[in-house]
């Protein structure tokens, strides 16, 4: 698959001809093997005076009209939309009303990856099922992009409405955030740094790679076998979580061996004020050569992450048919949702936010169907599970991939 990445425009759009203009670029993209194209910060296509220029309807007018031309000259190639504003107005680009399904086929799902790190940093998951509960259903002719990071930041996308009705406050809780992932709480394992921050309100948001934000570089920095540990499961949940949510799965380049961040950029005069190069790392070939030869912690996350793929790969229900169910647990830690065809062939998906162990009552997992013969399967283990007085045992930043078959 071919992606042109970052189509971006800044003219003004009343002008049929500039409209003509994209179009024979868009056409030209194609006919040069083209599949995906990105549309960048495509919710500020339109410009109007008096506005804030986001998320106007006359942008999905704009994609709209692209989409209908490209499925009569270029028919086989989709649109991806990169729009990283509210929640609410993400999933509008897939189209509503009489432009339902008629926008863009993918988009990037950047609600789902800022309520990941939100879990992280809290150990809990009731912001993260407030916001989803609450998200409407995407259009089946559109699927989502699921990553936990890209070549950017991590921007603190969710509603301030949920946090105040989960008990925090919005602008406390968004500089615990700051704090937590960008070096300024000490007892942190993450080593972050802050992009975009303004002193007036508070906000800013957070870059480095996912191995650095989730501890592996601290750990190795003081050789602490356990927060190491923690961290390659920290890595391989947040995964598992986008390889089984429903869409396609994207794993930015060095996360894949559990690449550091890049420290390079500051000694560049023109990038060392741009902290997302931290990010941005070339690739590490001295790890991938040795990839097969060594024991190490970024040997165990591409081994890893490679056999979630294949199981992935070898599970049908995983595919995107909006057939998602997220179930609550009475436990703050927990985060479980179920991939369903109402056949034996679904996946309960259960993980461990936290650093302490944790349970489930069987009771919850029966009702499902998923004991059998006081067992249950999991795809992740390859191996049945016996069950010890009524309760699964969940570990620190374990994922279960439960079946019924």
């Amino acid at each position: 698959m071919t992606v042109f990445n970052d189509y971006q425009w800044d003219l003004n759009y009343t002008n049929p001809k500039v409209f003509m203009d994209m179009l024979t670029n868009l056409i030209e993209l194609a006919n040069l093997g083209v599949d995906v194209i990105r549309f960048d910060a495509l919710a500020f296509l339109w410009k109007k005076m008096g506005t804030n220029s986001q998320n106007l309807p006359e942008a999905h007018t704009l994609i709209t009209l692209f989409r209908m031309c490209l499925q009569v000259v270029a028919p086989g190639v989709v649109l991806l939309a990169e729009a990283i504003v509210s929640p609410q107005e993400i999933i509008k680009y897939f189209g509503e009303g009489i432009k339902k399904g008629n926008e863009c086929e993918i988009a990037y799902n950047a609600t789902l990856m800022a309520l990941l790190w939100n879990s992280i940093a809290t150990k809990k998951t009731h912001l993260l099922y407030k916001n989803l509960m609450n998200l409407p259903s995407k259009p089946l002719e559109g699927t989502w992009i699921n990553y936990i990071r890209c070549h950017d930041d991590i921007g603190l996308g969710f509603e301030d409405r949920y946090i105040y009705e989960v008990g925090w406050d919005a602008v406390a809780h968004r500089k615990f955030l700051l704090d937590y992932f960008c070096q300024k709480l000490d007892w942190s394992p993450a080593i972050g740094q802050i992009f975009m921050y303004n002193p007036k309100n508070g906000d800013g948001r957070i870059t480095g790679s996912a191995a650095s934000l989730l501890g592996l570089e601290k750990g190795l920095a003081q050789n602490n076998l356990e927060l190491i540990n923690m961290a390659v499961n920290k890595i391989l949940m947040l995964h598992a979580i986008i390889l089984s949510y429903g869409g396609i799965p994207m794993i930015y380049a060095g996360d894949e061996i559990g690449m550091l961040n890049d420290y390079s950029y500051l000694k560049n005069k023109d990038l060392k004020e741009d902290s997302r190069w931290a990010n941005r790392p070339k690739q590490d070939w001295k790890t991938v050569s040795k990839i097969d030869k060594i024991d190490t912690p970024q040997t165990q996350i591409f081994h890893s992450l490679k056999r979630l793929i294949k199981i992935r790969r070898n599970t049908p229900v995983f595919a995107d048919k909006n057939n998602l169910l997220l179930h609550h647990t009475s436990n703050p830690h927990i985060f479980m949702f179920e991939r369903t065809n109402n056949s034996e062939k679904d996946v309960l998906v259960i993980c461990n936010f936290d650093e302490n162990i944790h349970v489930l009552d069987v009771g919850r997992l029966t009702s499902k169907g998923y004991v059998s013969g006081g067992k249950v399967k999991d795809l992740v283990l390859g191996k049945s599970i016996t069950l010890k007085s009524g309760l699964l045992e969940i570990n620190p930043y374990q994922i279960f991939w439960l079946s019924k078959s």
